[in-house]
């Protein structure tokens, strides 16, 4: 047990969840580690879901909750900042309000946060199938080591070696504070970006491999809306992928950077493809990304890349027609 108990504010966006939001707010008040306030977001939400967290206040008052309240709807983004913004404790903790934790999450993370004095501390991400009824994991923690430090954050980050969702990491509230590290106004599902951010400017991050989040798979789930808003959106967090690999003078960030947009770029397409299906849209957004960074003939003759890298670089930027018909071929057959 650490000595000195430190606080840890607990952001919950409430936005459309009545189904959920009793059984998110009981698992955080099983915890084991006490020293906790939950903070509330309320997102404008339509349904009755402020009713039921305020009827639990009501039988809870042992607990230290408070309520934010929007005056407008202002989307995911504005209320995870609200929530930053709120927050007191010496560490933030993101629970999206249809997930739960388990009664060991804050203790298990604040030992690790603690002990190795990290900005940002990780736990497993179980994912509960509440169509199959099963669990399985999800967003896994792919590295063996126990603490990462410096430029190798985002060189891990971009590798793939650790999950990128905002939720399930006990964030040093200072470190988020002292580097005004925010969430983009007016964009969705933007963990990506998020994470983007703030692994270009930690000096440590910590992982434990115990299960600490429980994702809840539903019908509703974010994860499921596949539109071409959300393509757009996508788009526009390339956009800022780009922008900061611009701006960035440091070769070494500039060479990840490279790798992390080449590859969320593939990742766009195949899911628009999967789901969407239109040639014409396709065509459009690779003939777009082809305005973003891309690889160099030096690069192309450099070591620095694999050769995936420099295989998808090129499929993605031969002219878009033909890139259009082979991505479709490459798909499909």
């Amino acid at each position: 047990m650490i000595p000195n108990q430190p606080l840890v504010s607990i952001n919950i966006p409430v936005f459309k969840c009545e189904k959920y939001i009793l059984r998110c707010l009981e698992s955080v008040k099983k915890q084991t580690y006490k020293n906790f306030e939950i903070i509330l977001v309320n997102d404008c939400t339509p349904d009755q879901s402020i009713e039921i967290a305020e009827n639990f206040i009501v039988q809870n008052q042992e607990l230290n909750i408070k309520i934010i309240h929007h005056p407008t709807n202002k989307g995911l983004s504005i209320t995870r900042n609200s929530g930053i913004d709120a927050s007191s404790g010496d560490y933030i903790y993101m629970l999206d309000s249809d997930d739960f934790i388990p009664e060991n999450c804050i203790e298990l993370l604040i030992n690790l946060a603690v002990e190795t004095n990290s900005d940002v501390a990780i736990g497993q991400t179980m994912c509960f199938d509440s169509k199959k009824n099963e669990e399985k994991l999800i967003f896994p923690i792919l590295t063996d080591e126990k603490t990462i430090l410096g430029v190798a954050i985002f060189e891990s980050f971009v590798k793939g070696k650790w999950p990128v969702i905002a939720p399930n990491k006990l964030y040093k509230r200072s470190f988020i504070k002292e580097n005004a590290i925010r969430f983009v106004k007016d964009l969705f599902s933007q963990d990506e970006l998020w994470t983007f951010h703030w692994a270009q400017k930690a000096h440590k991050i910590a992982f434990t491999k115990e299960t600490t989040y429980v994702y809840y798979l539903h019908g509703e789930s974010i994860i499921f809306n596949r539109t071409k808003v959300n393509f757009e959106n996508y788009l526009s967090i390339l956009g800022h992928f780009s922008d900061q690999y611009e701006s960035t003078k440091n070769k070494f960030l500039k060479t990840l950077m490279k790798e992390k947009i080449i590859k969320f770029k593939e990742m766009v397409l195949i899911i628009q493809w999967k789901t969407i299906k239109e040639k014409e849209y396709l065509h459009q957004n690779i003939f777009r990304m082809q305005r973003m960074p891309k690889l160099s003939l030096r690069d192309y003759l450099s070591n620095r890349f694999s050769r995936d890298i420099k295989k998808k670089n090129f499929f993605q930027n031969i002219p878009a027609d033909l890139s259009a018909k082979l991505f479709i071929w490459r798909f499909e057959r």
